[in-house]
């Protein structure tokens, strides 16, 4: 049986689960080290791909995966143990084989924007170990909620790079 939590998708971002910070993440700083919030992103991520079927179980009987080709992680506002968080995810877009997403990490319950981090997913075969289309199964879920998320505004920050403001 297909590993999936699919329902209907909206024509909004996908919800994580309410999330909550572990103490050992935090720095001496006194908030969220820098490489929690990828975990977090992860988790949110992983959360999807549930989605659409592709969770441990997929990786077990039918030997694929997803991999993490590209990742842009913006810092926006500190968050500190005790603060909820909720990440919610765009689907930009999908091809045969790769997956365009953008999330945003808020605080759950203020609603305020803590980090944002777009990637850029790849799917695997496992036994090969290279990229490889989806199968037409997930390719079809993943289609159906790129569609939904194409009806969605557009957070701030999509396609950012990395560079010094230009000086004027």
């Amino acid at each position: 049986m297909p590993e999936t939590t699919a329902s209907a998708p909206q024509a909004q971002p996908f919800r994580a689960s309410i999330m909550q910070i572990e103490p050992q993440w935090i720095d001496y700083n006194g908030h969220l080290n820098m490489a929690y919030y990828n975990v977090m992103f992860d988790r949110a991520i992983d959360q999807l791909w549930l989605e659409f079927g592709m969770g441990p179980a997929y990786m077990k009987e039918r030997g694929g995966s997803s991999f993490t080709a590209e990742c842009h992680v913006r810092y926006l506002r500190e968050i500190h143990l005790g603060d909820p968080v909720q990440i919610f995810v765009w689907l930009l877009e999908a091809d045969d084989k790769r997956l365009h997403t953008f999330e945003e990490m808020r605080h759950a319950t203020e609603g305020w924007l803590s980090a944002t981090s777009e990637n850029m997913s790849l799917h695997m075969d496992m036994n090969a170990r290279r990229v490889a289309p989806f199968p037409p199964d997930i390719r079809e879920r993943i289609a159906v909620v790129t569609k939904a998320h194409s009806a969605v505004a557009r957070p701030e920050g999509i396609g950012r790079n990395v560079a010094m403001p230009s000086k004027r």
